[in-house]
């Protein structure tokens, strides 16, 4: 039994569990970073964090093509089922999605939440992610918040953590979300995409080992990790 994730860019990235995929945040088309093209991924599940069109990506031609379950809020499973996606599960923090391969447990996050066409997404999310007997902590677009020290309860094998700063929180409060949240291992994403959210993660890994008891993994667009 294995447990595997692949940084697709930004957000995006696909988990393989045992031959099974799910997808996190597909943006893919538009994204200069974008490590795969959508019609190549046929994904089971598809874990949508929040209505930003950074987020929701290809989400609606990968669902339609595939047959994914769609899992995401209430508001943006109602958008989602009107742009003609079949398989959607709606959720609100506190609920937990059960699959055949992977549970989701929605959380809070502090952020804002659009479709590109302006309909309210409904209230942005993490995500506490269990495959396999792994806590896969992904907190989606967030500031940091005082929470995130109840996930220290959860002892995380990876926190996906957004280090971008201008529309999340930055390396400097990555580096506390850490300590509040004590992962095993800490990935950053939403980071270098755009010009706003460029950062140095060869630093950013620095400080981690220096200031914290977590391991980083800083992947490559494409890389992929395994984890024992």
């Amino acid at each position: 039994m294995s447990v595997a994730f692949t940084w697709l860019g930004h957000s995006a990235f696909q988990l393989e569990v045992d031959g099974h995929i799910a997808l996190i945040d597909p943006f893919l088309t538009g994204n200069p970073l974008a490590a795969a093209k959508a019609e190549d991924l046929n994904p089971e599940v598809i874990l949508v964090s929040h209505a930003h069109g950074d987020h929701v990506g290809d989400t609606v031609e990968i669902a339609k093509r595939s047959g994914a379950t769609v899992v995401c809020n209430f508001e943006m499973g109602n958008w989602f089922m009107k742009q003609g996606v079949e398989n959607v599960f709606q959720g609100n923090p506190g609920g937990t999605y059960h699959g055949s391969f992977l549970s989701a447990k929605w959380l809070i996050a502090h952020h804002s939440s659009s479709f590109p066409d302006g309909t309210y997404g409904g209230q942005p999310n993490g995500f506490l992610i269990q495959v396999r007997g792994k806590k896969l902590y992904f907190a989606g677009d967030t500031a940091l918040f005082l929470d995130m020290k109840l996930l220290a309860e959860e002892n995380i094998d990876v926190a996906f953590l957004p280090i971008g700063d201008t529309f999340t929180m930055g390396p400097e409060d990555s580096l506390r979300a850490i300590d509040f949240i004590r992962p095993h291992h800490v990935v950053p994403m939403h980071y270098n995409t755009f010009p706003p959210i460029v950062q140095n993660t060869a630093q950013w890994a620095k400080d981690v080992h220096a200031q914290t008891l977590a391991t980083p993994i800083v992947l490559d667009p494409g890389g992929k990790h395994i984890l024992e």
